[in-house]
């Protein structure tokens, strides 16, 4: 995996939480029900993208 591909993934996973955080909040209107699978898909994204 080249180092491009692990920054890629990293930064989806970094706009998913942000988009989760800011759906907490409620600065956007909730879109998903499924915010603790989105939190375990940004994690897996953060782990695959480590060395």
């Amino acid at each position: 995996m080249t180092r491009r591909t692990r920054n890629i993934l990293r930064l989806v996973s970094v706009i998913i939480v942000l988009a989760l955080v800011l759906m907490e909040l409620g600065v956007i209107p909730q879109v998903v029900n499924f915010k603790f699978w989105f939190m375990v898909v940004a994690y897996a994204l953060v782990l695959v993208s480590v060395k």
